[in-house]
């Protein structure tokens, strides 16, 4: 099999979260790996994918929060310095729609999930070199993953919501 890179400069990892009920909170993580090794991207169900994030580049354009999220309360970056991703089974629905499945696992806790993903195609770069399109969603359950800290509100809810919707943007190249 082929192996594969991800282009960091033209990929990311997003996630929103509502907030006090009326919002949504929006982040990326800064610094994440993969190791995707495949015959031809083109037919994604040939691939094995491995994905590495750092939680402690956990970024929401808010230092105060991003360190909270950081901490014990939530991903305890610290303990827990990475959350994985290992595919253990990819359909095909379409010609250019996937169901990749695979285990999660966030601060200790793993358990399965299935994203779904979409092939945007392929094209050639400036410099000649052949390039994938991909993107990837799937909603989890933050608490199910250990994620629990939550605060009351006065008006009724919770401060934050529980459903997490993580999308996964990626420019994949030859290795």
């Amino acid at each position: 099999m082929a192996k594969w890179n991800i282009d960091l400069g033209h990929s990311a990892v997003n996630f929103q979260v509502k907030h006090m009920m009326v919002s949504k909170v929006k982040g990326v993580f800064d610094n994440y790996s993969a190791d995707i090794e495949a015959e031809d991207l083109a037919d994604l169900t040939t691939a094995n994918i491995s994905f590495t994030i750092d939680p402690a580049s956990i970024n929401t354009r808010s230092e105060d929060r991003d360190n909270h999220l950081k901490a014990a309360d939530f991903f305890d970056a610290e303990q827990y310095p990475t959350i994985t991703f290992k595919s253990t089974n990819i359909a095909k629905k379409s010609s250019d729609e996937y169901t990749v499945t695979g285990d999660l696992t966030i601060k200790g806790v793993t358990k399965s999930v299935t994203f779904d993903t979409e092939f945007n195609g392929k094209g050639t770069n400036p410099w000649g070199q052949e390039v994938y399109g991909f993107e990837a969603e799937t909603t989890i359950n933050r608490e199910d993953f250990g994620l629990t800290w939550n605060a009351a509100l006065e008006t009724g809810g919770v401060l934050v919501g529980k459903d997490i919707k993580v999308s996964v943007e990626l420019e994949i190249n030859p290795a």
